[in-house]
């Protein structure tokens, strides 16, 4: 599989299962809204602390939490726990962006194979 650095390897399994039903056009358009681990990395480090990487993964909760917190921190002090929680995401970003990328593609599988 071309796309498995952008798939968490315990659902890469599963996904090339169900795969085997498709066709290729449609195995490449699936794969074509699959979001870059890379990009993603790029994006927490540049714009990380307003929660814009969480927002391009599709983890709108998490994004919407990260930049109320830069918000709220960044108008009352330089918040310790703010810059923290940055740099843990830094390397929490690619793998979440990963196992978002195959929960996605394993969501949409499952309801283009119930058609």
């Amino acid at each position: 599989m071309m796309n498995s650095s952008k798939l968490a390897p315990e659902y890469i399994e599963t996904i090339r299962e169900r795969l085997v039903d498709l066709d290729h056009t449609q195995a490449a358009i699936l794969f074509s809204n699959l979001k870059d681990p890379t990009t993603a990395l790029i994006i927490s480090v540049l714009l990380g602390t307003l929660g814009i990487d969480r927002f391009y993964i599709g983890d709108i909760g998490m994004g919407v939490a990260k930049l109320l917190v830069g918000i709220i921190v960044g108008t009352v002090s330089c918040g310790t726990l703010f810059w923290v929680w940055w740099l843990v995401d830094l390397f929490l970003i690619s793998n979440a962006t990963r196992k978002k990328n195959s929960e996605n593609l394993l969501q949409t599988l499952a309801m283009t194979s119930s058609y």
